[in-house]
């Protein structure tokens, strides 16, 4: 599968700041040190309704990360996933009378367009759960024939006792793990069960839904966490340096790809840092598929709102913070980009030097892009108030936004 064109990244003077992001599993802040190439995973979509502003939320906060990386002069290897084949996905084709190979192709190209149109970095792997399936089953063979997984009726479960560290990624309790699992995939009232916690690695085949060849496993199709795990060992390898995701996937889908991970390899941890991105709301409620209370990116965009904007408005929140869109969010956000837009095509200006080290400090503590915003609103502010001498600020100023922010201004 392939992924979408990479906008051009400016190079900045001087070299950006490693950095310190909070840290899903300790509750607090890590100082990252990748080394010459960072690595990082973030799970994609599920491709039956593409791409709301929930999703873009997401993908921005992982989009800084790499932009922090290269600013440091780093390579970066990201890689994503796209959930070809899962239950929701069934559920929306059948619903709508439609293929459900056809509905996921569909919807991954807009999600192509949305990123692409948004400045979002693409991965260097992109890469489906249908193309992955070969990987996947003899990784379900080894925890089976480990121990550390189990055949029920066919289907086969993860054991979670078999993993020392399990619960180490959300450190949930196990009342109300259950109740996410049960509300988020899971099935924990399933009889036969050893642990109500453990999750479905190969679902036997069910008549009138896709199945694919699993060997030893039988015909079936594979559980929605071992599907990352298998693509992020195949091209990460263990310890890698971010998982990434919305904050619902802390539980149960990062905790158990940790565990699957950590089953399969002996080694800990998967990650050195999962890291969370918070929810949007509309309307006050959680903005998701499942309620149908969304605002897609494509539709903003068919509408005339220019990309940067939407941008900025994404940017305007800390992105571990839970927040609402609304139109005021939007018209801000517009306003923003006509006023720097305005500042930076002035011949010359301000000094931007203190403002690019200012920008590089925010994004590298915890991606505050909101103080990130507040330092070039400030530059804004100062040119159109007086102006400057320093001819060249108004291209650094572009250039750090654009490199920095991923706004082409």
């Amino acid at each position: 599968m392939h992924a979408w064109p990479a906008s051009e990244v400016p190079a900045l003077p001087g070299k950006g700041r490693d950095l310190r992001i909070h840290d899903t599993a300790t509750g607090g802040s890590v100082a990252l040190d990748p080394g010459p190439v960072a690595r990082i995973y973030v799970c994609g979509i599920t491709p039956y309704d593409a791409t709301h502003i929930g999703h873009a939320a997401t993908y921005n906060a992982f989009d800084l990360v790499q932009r922090v990386w290269l600013d440091t002069k780093r390579q970066v290897h990201y890689v994503q996933n796209v959930t070809d084949v899962d239950d929701p996905l069934l559920e929306r084709a059948v619903r709508d009378n439609v293929d459900w190979v056809a509905l996921a192709e569909q919807e991954t190209a807009l999600f192509r367009e949305d990123m692409t149109a948004l400045r979002m970095l693409p991965p260097r792997h992109y890469i489906g759960a249908v193309e992955a399936i070969p990987g996947i089953v003899p990784l379900v063979e080894r925890l089976r024939d480990s121990g550390a997984a189990y055949e029920l009726e066919g289907d086969v479960y993860f054991s979670v006792e078999a993993d020392p560290h399990f619960g180490g990624v959300s450190g949930l309790d196990a009342a109300t793990m259950r109740q996410l699992s049960a509300e988020r995939g899971g099935d924990p009232d399933r009889p036969g069960k050893k642990n109500p916690l453990d999750p479905m690695l190969w679902m036997a085949a069910r008549e009138g839904e896709p199945s694919w060849d699993g060997g030893s496993l039988g015909r079936g199709r594979p559980g929605w966490h071992i599907e990352c795990v298998a693509i992020a060992l195949d091209h990460l390898g263990m310890g890698f340096d971010v998982q990434g995701g919305g904050s619902d996937l802390a539980f149960p889908h990062h905790e158990m790809g940790a565990s699957h991970a950590q089953a399969l390899t002996g080694e800990f941890p998967m990650a050195k840092a999962y890291v969370h991105a918070g929810m949007v709301a509309l309307d006050g409620e959680k903005m998701s598929k499942s309620k149908g209370n969304l605002v897609f990116v494509s539709t903003l965009r068919r509408a005339g709102v220019d990309p940067a904007a939407i941008r900025l408005a994404l940017l305007s929140h800390h992105y571990r913070a839970d927040w609402e869109w609304t139109d005021q969010v939007l018209q801000d956000a517009l306003a923003r980009l006509e006023r720097w837009r305005a500042a930076v095509s002035r011949p010359d200006g301000p000094s931007a030097e203190a403002l690019v080290e200012e920008v590089r400090e925010a994004l590298a503590n915890d991606l505050d892009a909101p103080a990130a915003l507040a330092a070039v609103d400030r530059w804004a502010a100062l040119q159109q108030e007086r102006g400057g001498t320093d001819e060249g600020a108004p291209g650094v100023v572009s250039r750090a936004v654009d490199a920095l922010m991923g706004v082409a201004l």
